[in-house]
């Protein structure tokens, strides 16, 4: 059989809830990443702890995107789909391509599965006019025959059923099964039967797909070609942001505390810093938001590098935990990974709508810088950055993710920690005990001196009441007041950040595309096909939202026309308008719980480009 060679292919893996799709796209991002490719990938579940069985509302996907050069999203349509049910093929098809080669797990397409799934023959197949190629095998009566001998009772043995499409993938695109049987033994490192189980289930799906050819003309390779040399690996957005938060405390010298209450999609974060207790990380999962936040501030009070994480409905709880941060000027990184909303909304699907939340969401006068992560992999260093600028400038910090970039995954190579910026907390000096207030700032940034209780000389007291600036009493002066207003305004203003950079047509751009955080990758693909298309377009892209970079104005009043891309009804665009005189931007809103599509941003643009 033939080899071909591709720059990029899409694969999405779809089933019902139990089905294990998650995993077995993890299995194959890791794969290609290990090798690697350029990979991003798209986590899709519904919010169902567990919708009935074969049910449309239970079909939950995973979509990867591999690339042998960089890939910026997990891409609008699939090139493979997998449906591992009549469901599935219902709801996921049309993801596929019209050229998309679909497998079918046939032992899924009885009658009760037609029915539960809404066809109304007994050809789904030509019922939904499919006309692409389509790999039809019984994989769950081979995954019992392939597990007869094991002993496993039927339910088990279908369990496995995700690594059978798992093998089949691997053949149609040559990959390395070492790479996939090292990862589910790692996986299942504490069930070593049901590691092997699944392992011997990959290998039939691989041979299955060998032997039969499994009716297509051709398998594929994707040889990676932009590689930096170095140790990658598969991460999502959560693991890199709990990994960016352990470096940071460990480049500070510090122990890392986090406070925090299980939250749809931020939860992984604590799972992940539970396990690293070696590294000198606590973890509490308390008995709710507002006792994650003020544990939290107890623990920086105390010394440590303190986090509490959740998403946009724990922001409303711990606001005014937030304040209290604020007015005794502590370092705290709040992490806030999106949601769909208001309310309980769609609590696995993706938005930007906690922006102005997160940013005047409190009462009084109360600055805290906010910065948000563009990509999974981006997430490592913009925890960094956060926990640095918190430590640095005696501030709570929010640190903006959303489902897509918590749960999505990149390939990421392995920094060194000491490429890493130093992190220097303005701790008091001996020499300053005799005079020495609590807030007591230090001349040139305006950041008040870090006593760390039980430090010799500096016994003091901090609270939510305002204080004088000289003495650190109580105080409710009016002019005191006005100026630790002012002082506190001051001290986020300060904080230098990067300059925003301009990617594309920097100099005569026809239109300015700009956004923040995780649509990143999706606004530079749309650049890029209008620019292939040969528009003059240019892309900035914001990671730090307040303060913004000094550059901010001029950028927006270079372009002629500048649209603002953002999922929710115009919030940055808002804010952009408030900060600089004059502004008016075309805007591109979205608030579906879903990734932007390219083909849609690239004819939205093209019409304004157009007007």
């Amino acid at each position: 059989m033939m080899v071909k060679e591709l720059e990029e292919v899409v694969v999405r893996f779809s089933g019902d809830s139990g089905d294990g799709m998650q995993l077995a796209g993890n299995i194959f991002s890791t794969v290609s990443a290990t090798i690697g490719n350029d990979i991003s990938t798209f986590p899709d579940y519904p919010a169902d702890i567990r919708a009935p069985q074969g049910s449309l509302t239970g079909v939950s996907g995973f979509q990867v995107h591999i690339g042998a050069e960089k890939v910026y999203t997990p891409g609008d349509k699939c090139d493979v789909l997998v449906a591992m049910n009549a469901a599935a093929l219902k709801t996921q098809y049309k993801f596929a391509k019209s050229t998309a080669c679909i497998i079918i797990d046939t032992d899924a397409f009885q009658k009760s599965d037609l029915d539960k799934a809404a066809f109304t023959t007994d050809n789904p197949i030509e019922e939904m006019g499919i006309k692409q190629d389509v790999i039809a095998a019984p994989i769950s009566q081979m995954v019992k025959d392939c597990l007869a001998d094991t002993g496993m009772d039927n339910k088990s043995m279908l369990k496995c059923r995700n690594m059978f499409a798992v093998g089949l993938v691997c053949w149609l695109f040559n990959r390395d099964l070492n790479i996939a049987e090292d990862f589910i033994r790692e996986k299942f490192s504490k069930k070593p039967e049901i590691a092997e189980a699944n392992i011997k289930v990959v290998r039939a799906g691989y041979d299955y797909g060998h032997n039969t050819h499994a009716s297509v003309a051709h398998t594929y390779k994707i040889e990676s070609k932009a590689a930096v040399p170095g140790k990658y690996m598969d991460i999502t957005g959560n693991k890199a942001t709990a990994y960016g938060f352990i470096a940071a405390a460990e480049k500070a010298g510090l122990k890392l505390y986090l406070g925090s209450y299980p939250i749809t999609p931020a939860t992984d974060v604590l799972h992940e810093l539970s396990k690293h207790k070696s590294l000198g990380v606590t973890t509490v999962q308390c008995e709710d938001e507002i006792a994650g936040c003020a544990s939290a501030i107890g623990a920086s009070y105390a010394g440590a590098l303190a986090v509490t994480s959740t998403s946009g409905p724990g922001i409303c709880l711990k606001s005014e935990a937030m304040n209290l941060a604020v007015i005794m000027e502590l370092p705290l990184v709040v992490l806030d990974v999106q949601r769909g909303g208001p309310a309980t909304g769609l609590p696995t699907k993706s938005e930007q709508t906690d922006l102005l939340q997160v940013l005047f969401g409190r009462n009084g006068e109360s600055p805290m810088p906010v910065i948000a992560a563009t990509s999974p992999t981006d997430c490592f260093d913009s925890a960094y950055m956060a926990a640095k600028i918190a430590l640095e400038h005696m501030t709570p910090v929010v640190l903006l993710t959303d489902a897509f970039v918590a749960n999505g995954s990149g390939a990421w190579k392995l920094p060194k920690l000491a490429d890493y910026p130093a992190i220097n907390p303005p701790y008091v000096r001996p020499e300053m005990s005799e005079t020495w207030t609590p807030y007591q700032r230090d001349p040139q940034t305006g950041v008040r001196y870090w006593a760390v209780p039980g430090t010799e000389g500096f016994t003091h007291v901090l609270g939510g009441l305002e204080k004088d600036n000289k003495t650190g009493a109580i105080s409710t002066d009016p002019e005191n007041h006005d100026l630790m207003t002012r002082l506190r305004q001051q001290k986020i203003s300060n904080i230098e950040v990067p300059d925003v950079e301009v990617e594309g047509d920097k100099e005569d751009a026809e239109l300015l595309i700009v956004g923040f955080g995780g649509t990143y990758g999706h606004l530079h693909a749309a650049m890029d096909e209008l620019r292939a298309n040969g528009k003059k377009v240019a892309l900035a892209h914001f990671k730090f939202i307040n303060p913004l970079p000094k550059n901010t104005a001029a950028l927006m009043k270079k372009y002629k026309k500048v649209v603002v891309a953002e999922q929710n009804m115009g919030q940055f665009a808002g804010y952009l308008r408030m900060k600089v005189d004059g502004f008016v931007p075309y805007q591109f809103n979205q608030v579906k719980g879903q990734p932007f599509v390219v083909n849609e941003l690239v004819n939205a643009f093209t019409e304004i480009i157009n007007k």
